[in-house]
């Protein structure tokens, strides 16, 4: 069980990684590698951005729920 729970908490947190960094940003950064720092006339960039965040908190409450989860399961062991 506590395999388990390692293994959900690095592919999250790889998740969390890349998602994070896909974000745009209010400078340069690694999204403008990926088009989010174009500036453009798009209505689905805005859709595309608040998807992208929904995907990030749920993903980070799996992280968290996996970090309280991991936890639990060392302090009985």
């Amino acid at each position: 069980m506590i395999a388990a729970f390692q293994i959900l908490l690095a592919i999250t947190s790889l998740l969390l990684i890349a998602l994070v960094l896909l974000h745009k940003g209010k400078g340069g950064g690694l999204s403008d590698l990926f088009g989010g720092g174009m500036s453009s006339s798009f209505g689905g960039s805005s859709v595309a951005e608040r998807n992208l965040d929904r995907i990030t908190i749920a993903l980070a409450l799996i992280w968290t729920a996996a970090i309280v989860g991991l936890g639990l399961l060392s302090k009985t062991v």
